[in-house]
């Protein structure tokens, strides 16, 4: 077997430890992906909520808090990725203290994310049966009960598929933060495969992407189906 990773793969077995290697770039992946999707899954979860409870038809309608909240989640949703990381850098320098790395890409990331995630919440709540809120209302429960117990609890099985979706993008945007200093696979694919012609390198952290897409994929799949059973 090392025969065979030794002629086929020299470069991924010579990148493979070290400050550099695949080893630390598939941990520095995993850092960005799990601390971003906790952090943008909060905040995204919060502005979804608002959204839903604030609009003309939500149970605490509130017309100029929705349509400004609305405007700024569509703002920060339409910025590209690429240009977010250079945009913000001084607030995230004055944030984590730098700009590179994967410390300094969890800024971007989350900025990038949440309001990705804000919509998708949007949509999985509003699918919410409207009988089932008004039963509520009509019982006295309060707003909050009203999200927990009933908007939370209906919507559970979309907001997992919703947050399934927006932590594979965000694999996605930590392999473009890492082409641009973020490290990670992406850092390795490019800086180490793409720009030293290594095209075994750049073939194996797209491999170990796609491992880390389909087990996100599959953990989410399990949820919803137990969910729904």
């Amino acid at each position: 077997m090392s025969h065979f990773f030794n002629t086929y793969f020299p470069n991924v077995v010579a990148n493979w430890y070290g400050d550099n290697g695949f080893v630390t770039s598939i941990w520095q992946t995993l850092y960005m992906t799990v601390i971003s999707a906790i952090f943008a899954g909060v905040i995204g979860i919060i502005l979804g909520i608002l959204l839903v409870t604030t609009a003309q038809d939500g149970i605490t309608p509130h017309k100029a808090f929705y349509e400004t909240l609305d405007k700024l989640v569509n703002l920060f949703r339409s910025i590209p990725f690429v240009i977010l990381l250079a945009v913000i850098g001084p607030f995230t320098k004055l944030v984590v203290g730098q700009t590179i790395g994967p410390k300094g890409a969890l800024v971007p990331l989350i900025i990038g994310t949440a309001p990705f995630f804000a919509r998708q919440v949007q949509l999985a709540l509003v699918e919410v049966d409207k009988g089932v809120i008004e039963a509520a209302e009509a019982m006295g429960l309060s707003p909050m009960q009203i999200i927990f117990r009933v908007y939370l609890k209906e919507g559970l099985p979309e907001l997992i598929r919703s947050g399934t979706l927006t932590t594979i993008s965000l694999i996605g945007l930590t392999a473009m933060a890492g082409a641009v200093g973020g490290g990670g696979l992406g850092n390795m694919a490019i800086s180490v495969g793409y720009q030293r012609f290594e095209n075994d390198v750049t073939f194996v952290s797209m491999i170990f992407i796609l491992i880390l897409v389909f087990i996100i994929q599959g953990i989410g799949d399990f949820a919803v189906k137990k969910l729904e059973h």
